[in-house]
């Protein structure tokens, strides 16, 4: 009797290990299959949810190559447009400005040079209309020194001189009569600044509070034969160049257009 009871305890205990051992092996085996279960759905979402991107395009990257150029330029050039046009008149003995041009900004032609950094002559205007020279505005891209101012001013003649400025420092590096004048060209000069009663700095002025930005050129320019305007150029904090006539008389707005590129 008692060894009866003692085997089947041992039996019951054996059984009881058994069933253990059993049951800890299942809950093994389940965890692993939720597990690769687990790993493979997400191995799926992966291949059908793209990854959310961590970096952004910089801003220059957003910009257009004319944007870029303008910002490459501008950013280097210390000198304004009032301080480069105070300094070209001051080379010519009782001379008016009728042309300044930031060279690198939106040159449509780049003209050789005698002297390394471009030419002042020889690209129409932007409108397509004659520059009292009949030489056109200057165009060049910025030389190893740095941007350059170039400025046409005029004497009470007509006779028109060339002057071009050191953008960051705003020394002058060179001041020339233009050799190419006639008599015709002086003329045209002359009648085109006696009907321009408003200065560069004023059409400049009129621009600028039309849209806030950095003066770049200022021309004088005929209207179709409507009189006389000054051509104002604006690069704006976007880095898109607008484009004013202003009214030489009046300096009342008679056109604006914004190049989008």
């Amino acid at each position: 009797m008692n060894s009866a009871s003692s085997r089947s305890r041992t039996l019951q205990a054996v059984g009881a290990l058994s069933l253990a051992a059993a049951t800890a092996l299942l809950m093994t085996g389940c965890g692993q299959n939720s597990d690769s279960a687990s790993s493979a759905a997400t191995s799926e979402a992966a291949k059908v949810v793209p990854q959310k991107q961590t970096t952004t395009p910089s801003a220059t990257a957003q910009l257009t190559e004319d944007q870029q150029e303008r910002k490459k330029v501008l950013d280097a050039t210390k000198v304004t447009f009032d301080d480069a046009a105070t300094t070209a008149t001051g080379e010519v003995a009782g001379g008016k400005l009728v042309d300044l041009d930031l060279e690198g900004v939106d040159d449509d032609n780049q003209s050789p040079s005698p002297t390394t950094t471009g030419s002042p002559t020889g690209s129409p205007s932007p409108t397509g209309s004659p520059s009292p020279t009949g030489t056109g505005s200057p165009s060049a891209s910025p030389g190893a020194d740095g941007p350059v101012w170039a400025a046409e001013v005029a004497e009470k003649d007509g006779t028109i001189h060339t002057v071009r400025i050191n953008a960051v420092d705003g020394k002058v590096i060179e001041a020339r009569v233009d050799a190419d004048q006639d008599a015709d060209d002086k003329k045209q000069t002359a009648d085109w600044l006696a009907q321009a009663t408003q200065t560069p700095q004023q059409a400049a002025k009129v621009a600028t509070e039309k849209k806030k930005g950095t003066v770049t050129s200022v021309s004088l320019e005929d209207n179709e034969g409507d009189g006389v305007i000054w051509q104002v150029d604006v690069v704006g904090s976007d880095w898109k160049k607008t484009t004013f006539d202003v009214d030489a008389k009046n300096d009342t707005i008679v056109r604006e257009e914004t190049d989008e590129d």
